[in-house]
């Protein structure tokens, strides 16, 4: 493609972000200052077209971008937009208060991520198997009331509460804590199973019935915590955009975002690394499909955790979107780091 087809490309990307409107020639050629002739713009518009760079939604209209020229303007026209001193600022707050539970992190980042873009966002939280036990705790909420804690090394935080037919001395519980947390601490989450948790049950069967109860909400917890899982935020922020004026055609995507697998499968690894934007079509979902999902992993240690993605339009601003993307995984990511040293 040469100069002035990429400056043409360039300009109806940027304009229809904007506008939501069809780009016609004679706007390139008033608000861009091309230094060509209208049309001049036009045969270029036509060749880009023939070339399935743009399309055209209706007779005499102006042009829009395909998936195609998308994709050519993400690849090889687009600089990274900057970050306003108002964005930083709040993506600092966020990770500035002393919060320990990293599903707290997530859901708070997911929100954030969402109102800065006005997309929809999307986090994998990691599955705790992939990380050890650092404690179990066993902790009194009230005289029938206990709640089991399991904590991985990665800073994932599960926990349930029991309902318990008898009371039970807290001094009884701080020892049960100390004999599971002398069991099982460093093992691989995956290690902690069935087998396991019932060996170590039964030699707390001096504690009655409350050590059956106890087992079945340990096996619970850490089983809930071997699945990925998936936080979803803004997603009617889809509303907003012109797109999805359709009703159809915005039942369709959320009736997608509502599928956990759906969420997943735009989330998976690919063995690529750095920010990863797929474009409309290249979305295999129907509803997904015309979308565009930027992702880009946050990690602890230097090893991955989870991903970090926005949903939105084909028309999105990709050069913002990234941006966010961008500061947001890596401002987790410290904070990720900064939790594990506690």
């Amino acid at each position: 493609m040469d100069e002035r087809k990429k400056k043409v490309l360039h300009a109806i990307v940027k304009d229809y972000v904007a506008t939501a409107e069809p780009v016609g020639s004679r706007t390139i050629s008033k608000k861009y200052g091309l230094g060509v002739s209208s049309a001049t713009i036009r045969n270029e518009m036509s060749d880009l077209e023939d070339l399935g760079y743009i399309e055209q939604p209706h007779t005499s209209a102006g042009r829009i971008p395909s998936d195609k020229g998308y994709r050519y303007y993400v690849d090889c026209l687009m600089e990274k937009e900057e970050l306003t001193q108002q964005e930083v600022n709040q993506v600092k707050r966020l990770f500035a208060p002393k919060v320990t539970e990293m599903e707290q992190i997530v859901q708070a980042t997911c929100r954030l991520l969402s109102q800065l873009t006005n997309y929809t966002a999307i986090i994998l939280v990691p599955r705790q198997g992939e990380g050890c036990l650092e404690r179990i705790q066993l902790i009194p909420v009230s005289l029938y009331r206990v709640m089991v804690v399991v904590v991985s090394d990665t800073g994932f935080i599960n926990h349930r509460v029991l309902e318990l037919p008898n009371p039970i001395e807290p001094k009884k519980l701080q020892e049960m804590s100390s004999f599971l947390q002398s069991k099982l601490f460093g093992l691989n989450m995956e290690e902690v199973n069935f087998t396991l948790l019932k060996e170590i049950t039964n030699q707390l069967s001096t504690y009655g019935d409350f050590t059956d109860l106890a087992f079945e909400l340990m096996e619970q917890v850490l089983k809930e915590s071997n699945d990925d899982r998936v936080f979803l935020g803004g997603a009617l922020n889809m509303f907003n955009q012109p797109e999805f004026r359709d009703v159809e055609k915005l039942k369709t995507l959320l009736s997608s975002l509502e599928e956990e697998r759906i969420l997943k499968s735009l989330l998976k690894k690919d063995g690529r690394e750095g920010t990863k934007i797929s474009i409309g079509g290249e979305n295999s979902y129907e509803g997904i499909n015309q979308c565009s999902v930027i992702t880009a992993d946050y990690k602890m240690h230097g090893n991955t955790l989870g991903t970090i993605g926005i949903l939105g339009p084909t028309r999105m601003n990709y050069s913002k979107a990234v941006a966010l993307v961008e500061y947001v995984t890596e401002q987790l990511s410290w904070i990720l780091e900064k939790l594990a040293k506690k």
